[in-house]
């Protein structure tokens, strides 16, 4: 009785895994989505819609941008939690899905348990900006020009919870000053707005932002990685402009839903990383203030689970909330 049970669970497992090779064969027999949870003209977006071509010619089926702003990203990551669990629906996950269970009440999803970790597709640098109608030209002159006015400034991000308003609450965490959030939905009206001069400050991506930076509609301060960003090489990094130790990333990984095949995961997996070594999408990528990264889904992983820590106490520490 006993070995038939274990044959019956071992018989029960082979006829799993050979349905998901099976599956993995044939997939894909139509198009792919990718919900990004920005609106369109973002770094997020401008790095995916120069993936998304190579992607669709090696798949053999056209992989499609679907742009689902709001919530603090969790609008579009709900979407990507309750679609079928079937290879296609993807997702892009970024900062803001580390960070949201500590500064949102509730959650539609379960970051934990929703979401299949596929692969880091890149990671972005952060840059301060200013409109040119601001008096200052370097991050000295504006941290004195900021701290003597608290609460007289505005500075604009993608959103609630985006790259852009985490990294310029920890920059205020830093050096004391206080500044008042203009959220938009997405990186590109947030841009838009700041070169109109609707709002003052921006931190935002430098691939969201270089255009404007190099023909001065910005003036750049300072961005947040420890080593300048070759595509905007005379900014320096806020670390060595005046707030010594000061680092922010954004990054960019591609989530599927829970319970989707391995075998699935793992050729959406090999295909990313595929287009992703091909140096001229790597040159185009890093045009735009990206660097691209790839990997394995257990190293998505990792980092997500290290990130939620991360922000756990981040959050303690500053107090950040959006509800």
């Amino acid at each position: 009785m006993k070995y038939s049970k274990l044959f019956t669970a071992a018989a029960a497992v082979a006829i799993v895994a050979a349905c998901n090779a099976a599956y993995s064969q044939s997939y894909p027999t139509r198009a792919i989505r990718i919900v990004i949870p920005f609106a369109p003209g973002g770094a997020t977006d401008v790095v995916f819609r120069m993936l998304t071509p190579p992607l669709s010619e090696q798949l053999g089926q056209s992989v499609v941008i679907d742009n689902r702003p709001g919530g603090a990203a969790t609008i579009g990551m709900d979407v990507v939690a309750k679609a079928p669990p079937d290879g296609y629906t993807l997702g892009v996950a970024n900062v803001s899905l580390g960070v949201n269970p500590f500064i949102l009440k509730k959650l539609p999803y379960d970051t934990e348990k929703d979401f299949a970790p596929v692969s880091m597709v890149a990671t972005i640098t952060m840059v301060l900006a200013v409109h040119p109608s601001v008096p200052v030209r370097s991050l000295k002159e504006f941290i004195a020009f900021a701290r003597a006015r608290p609460g007289a400034l505005n500075y604009a991000s993608g959103g609630n919870a985006s790259s852009g308003h985490l990294a310029c609450e920890l920059f205020m965490y830093r050096t004391g000053i206080k500044m008042v959030h203009i959220p938009f939905k997405g990186g590109g009206p947030s841009v838009a707005s700041s070169v109109a001069g609707q709002t003052a400050i921006i931190f935002t991506t430098v691939p969201a932002s270089v255009q404007h930076l190099q023909q001065r509609r910005l003036i750049g301060l300072g961005v947040s990685s420890l080593s300048r960003d070759p595509s905007v090489p005379d900014i320096p990094t806020i670390a060595e402009a005046g707030v010594p130790g000061y680092e922010f990333f954004d990054w960019q990984g591609v989530v599927a839903p829970a319970g989707t095949p391995p075998a699935i995961i793992q050729r959406i997996q090999q295909e990313i990383v595929k287009a992703l070594a091909s140096p001229e999408l790597r040159n185009r990528i890093a045009g735009v203030g990206a660097r691209t990264v790839g990997g394995k889904p257990e190293e998505l992983g990792a980092f997500i689970k290290k990130e939620l820590e991360t922000w756990s106490s981040v959050v303690k520490a500053t107090g950040i909330r959006i509800d």
